[in-house]
């Protein structure tokens, strides 16, 4: 038997129920008022999707995740991703219901996912466009033509440092000697102003140095900016050019120190393929196996700590097995280190042997310890490049479902049929009810003829278009004699 609410407690006692592509809820109305900017706690908002025929308000959506949101609300905010749901689903659910991006940080927390640093903008509005053009190229159309570009600039400079080693590309030059003999001499370190690959990399340079002298004048932070170690291979990454071009022109006034001047130059101009890292600024796929192995070094660190004890232990048990034979490869311990790596990594160039049965039996066995050692730390590190992967994929995903839908409003002022079926042409918004905040909504001849048997009507005079209505039914009324009375209906729940 009901208990009637005291008058202090009828919204402890008013209840409503949800229907979810078929499931029904029940729940207080106490409990959705909890939260009143979410779209169930809100009244104006899911009044939207009120079903006066059946007296609930229906919502054509995912039904295993209504479990997880209705809980939102019962337990005061936790929310729990149901197993059987997957994150992008229950993401959207999230978004639909609109829980707040507070609950939504908060799910993302409890998932394992690491909420992404805010990158600081220049305060200034020219800084802060320049910075976003160069810095950030899904920002603008233009600032993905300037990242396209950057990197057509980086490739050339590239296919310029391979290609101007081909034997048909590369200066000699003669000299004689002492016994008036001609000898001949490599000298490509040296460019001359004239040589298009000079002049290529002159182009390229420039773009580099303009890039990067933009970059640290409009960056928000400029110690932030030095700190960076791909601003730092960006500046290496130019330091070679200038040095050449030092050594280009102290090469005509002759210097006596030449040799040793195109000797350092060699090692300088090496640094040029460390521009192939300015690729990571514009490749995804890069910057998360950075990441992976920034994140692994401690695999990494056990990896080698494990190659070299293995390399120790077999290049001496190899020299030993070898040492009676005089066809041995190995002459010491030191000779054999080559052949211990190259045969655990299971590469075994074939330049150093065992030719001994003992020798052969070490090799064996250094084979299969090799591809052991090699196997342990690997899923480790396959893990947090899986982990990075998703995740990036993940923030792209939010991304584009950050944009919510709106619901359009048609030209009558009615909402349109895309948000809920009952709310299609058949209802329109007339005026307002005094007893309730919500908007009265009439039912047109249709519908309301077949209420016609349970609800008497007035026999109005002729005609039926005078009488504020004859013939139509106030819904509002209707609506909060419902509500007051939520308990004495029959719920009916679909299995």
């Amino acid at each position: 038997m009901q208990h009637a609410c005291r008058p202090g407690e009828q919204d402890c006692c008013e209840r409503v129920v949800i229907n979810v592509s078929g499931m029904r809820y029940e729940t207080q109305l106490k409990t959705l008022n909890l939260f009143p900017d979410t779209l169930l706690g809100n009244p104006h908002k899911r009044i939207r999707y009120f079903d006066p025929l059946r007296n609930e308000y229906f919502f054509d959506r995912n039904r295993p995740s209504f479990d997880a949101i209705l809980y939102y609300y019962q337990s005061g905010g936790r929310l729990r991703r149901p197993v059987n749901v997957p994150l992008d689903v229950f993401t959207e659910e999230i978004r639909f219901y609109e829980l707040g991006e507070a609950a939504l940080e908060k799910y993302r927390e409890d998932e394992g996912f690491i909420k992404e640093e805010e990158k600081p903008l220049p305060e200034n509005e020219l800084q802060r466009k320049i910075w976003c053009l160069l810095e950030y190229p899904e920002t603008s159309q233009w600032a993905r033509v300037v990242a396209i570009f950057s990197v057509f600039i980086i490739l050339l400079s590239i296919v310029i440092f391979c290609v101007e080693t081909l034997p048909q590309f590369r200066h000699f030059k003669t000299e004689k000697g002492n016994d008036n003999r001609t000898v001949k001499f490599q000298d490509d370190t040296v460019p001359k102003f004239t040589d298009p690959f000079f002049i290529i990399e002159t182009i390229c340079i420039i773009w580099f140095s303009m890039e990067l002298s933009l970059r640290f004048a409009t960056s928000p932070s400029k110690l932030t900016f030095a700190r960076n170690i791909m601003n730092v291979i960006d500046l290496i990454a130019i330091i070679p050019y200038f040095v050449t071009l030092g050594t280009v022109l102290a090469n005509e006034e002759k210097s006596n120190s030449q040799a040793m001047s195109l000797a350092i130059l060699r090692v300088i101009r090496l640094v040029r393929v460390f521009r192939i890292f300015k690729l990571s600024r514009h490749s995804k796929g890069l910057q998360i196996l950075g990441q992976t192995l920034k994140a692994s070094m401690r695999e990494l660190g056990l990896l080698i700590f494990f190659l070299l004890i293995g390399v120790i232990l077999f290049s001496s048990a190899v020299y030993f097995a070898e040492q009676d034979d005089n066809q041995t490869h190995f002459k010491s311990i030191p000779d054999a280190f080559w052949w211990a790596v190259v045969t655990m990594t299971t590469v075994g160039y074939g330049d150093m042997r065992p030719v001994s049965y003992g020798g052969k039996i070490v090799g064996s066995l250094c084979a299969i310890a090799g591809v052991l050692t090699i196997a342990l730390p690997v899923p480790v590190i396959v893990s947090n490049f899986n982990y990075f992967y998703h995740r990036e994929s993940d923030n792209t995903n939010e991304v584009l479902l950050s944009i919510e839908p709106q619901v359009p409003i048609t030209p009558e002022g009615s909402l349109d049929g895309g948000s809920c079926p009952y709310l299609s042409g058949s209802f329109k918004r007339k005026s307002t009810c005094s007893n309730s905040s919500s908007d009265i909504m009439e039912m047109e001849e249709g519908l309301s003829s077949a209420h016609e048997p349970k609800q008497k009507q007035p026999t109005g005079g002729g005609g039926g278009g005078g009488g504020g209505g004859g013939g139509g039914v106030n819904v509002c009324n209707t609506l909060n004699a419902s509500h007051n009375n939520v308990n004495s209906l029959s719920i009916e729940t679909d299995v």
